[in-house]
């Protein structure tokens, strides 16, 4: 996108002189309220900012954003910092109960929810013909009858790249996985790879986003660790993960509808800043909790979970712990790949998970001993191999 040479200043300097007032203590107040003029990559259509520059409560960013998936984990984040900004964002969804909590992430008018199916070209026409930037952040942690692991991450997201490039959709930013490997032995990173490869097909200058586990409110990483602890015994403790923190990342897409480096397509790898075996993290989760996690010496077969996993994961309605799940539990997360952008392209310093941990575990202590505080100073303190909680 280009900024049209009409500047907020001069702007701001017209409106004191036709006012009569001293710039000096005057253009600050104006420009607080100034409109920035921008055109869109593709189309040539312009948007149009209003309100306060920072963004806020009667903030217009000028975008309209449609956020596929926004209903899951990483979506509300997403939904959020971009209500803050003033974007009007569209809220595809399944069933009416999944996106009541993201109507008040935005000012009046702002959030609008429209039905969908991943599989009707039509519904999914609608949901973005009014759009600039579209993120495409569907995914499944486990196959149904309906919808398996390629439907959603290769050839339903295939299906979302085409048709928002036939509409003429500025930026379209599409959510991977760090792992995203065509011979992984995970079906799910697999078909991660796929959808990469036919985002990219479908969409010109597609934008890749590849995130390690995401941790947070309601996630499926630390909360686990707390509640099913003997699940994550596996490879010995020794396998070796980056985790995100969600807050991190959906800044990180939110800086992503604006960036210059997103402008013409490019590939972001954006694991978390320090890696951590197993080992490590049920030891941090245990440290914070005060709850027996870690068992040293316990080792569950890989081929006992994964055959437990698969007869829970049939057995029950609601979606547990997934062969897959168990797959991925025993492949190291990968480093940056060389060539793709990281959190330093976007001038972002991405959290380290023991900084943070507490307000997501914090949930899991005892009442006598909730309000004991952690002693960090930057990085926890480590006492015979286990982070230092102050008594």
């Amino acid at each position: 996108m280009a900024t049209l040479p009409l500047a907020s200043a001069t702007r701001a300097a017209a409106f004191c002189h036709r006012s009569g007032l001293a710039s000096s203590s005057s253009v600050p107040s104006a420009r607080r309220y100034a409109h920035d003029l921008v055109i869109k990559r593709k189309t040539g259509l312009p948007i149009q900012r209003a309100g306060p520059i920072g963004g806020g409560r009667s903030a217009v960013s000028g975008h309209v954003a449609t956020v596929f998936g926004c209903t899951g984990f990483l979506g509300r984040y997403l939904v959020d910092k971009l209500g803050q900004k003033g974007t009007q964002v569209i809220v595809p969804y399944r069933d009416e109960d999944e996106k009541r909590h993201l109507k008040p992430l935005g000012d009046l008018g702002q959030i609008v929810p429209l039905e969908w199916d991943l599989k009707n070209d039509d519904q999914i026409r609608e949901c973005l013909r009014h759009s600039d930037v579209v993120y495409n952040l569907t995914g499944r942690n486990y196959e149904t009858k309906n919808f398996t692991f390629n439907d959603v991450h290769a050839t339903g997201a295939a299906r979302i790249a085409a048709i928002a490039a036939d509409a003429g959709v500025s930026r379209f930013i599409h959510v991977s996985h760090l792992n995203a490997r065509e011979d992984s032995p995970s079906k799910f990173l697999r078909s991660k790879a796929e959808g990469e490869k036919l985002v990219k097909q479908a969409f010109d200058g597609a934008t890749i986003v590849r995130p390690g586990s995401l941790y947070g409110h309601e996630d499926r990483f630390l909360n686990q660790m707390a509640r099913w602890p003997i699940t994550w015994h596996v490879n010995y403790g020794r396998t070796k993960l980056r985790p995100t923190h969600s807050i991190d990342l959906a800044r990180a897409l939110e800086l992503m509808m604006d960036a210059e480096v997103t402008s013409t397509g490019a590939t972001f790898s954006l694991g978390g800043p320090k890696t951590y075996t197993i080992t490590e993290l049920l030891t941090l989760v245990e440290s914070l909790t005060f709850e027996k996690t870690l068992r040293p010496g316990l080792n569950v077969p890989h081929w006992a979970l994964r055959l437990a996993a698969s007869i829970t994961d049939k057995a029950a309605w609601w979606g547990m712990l997934s062969a897959d799940e168990v797959d991925r539990r025993m492949v190291d997360d990968l480093p940056d790949e060389a060539g793709t952008k990281s959190w330093a392209d976007l001038g972002m310093t991405p959290d380290k998970i023991e900084d943070v941990a507490i307000v997501y575990l914090r949930r899991y202590r005892s009442h006598l001993r909730f309000e004991q505080p952690v002693e960090t100073s930057g990085t926890p303190l480590r006492k015979n191999g286990r982070y230092h909680v102050v008594d």
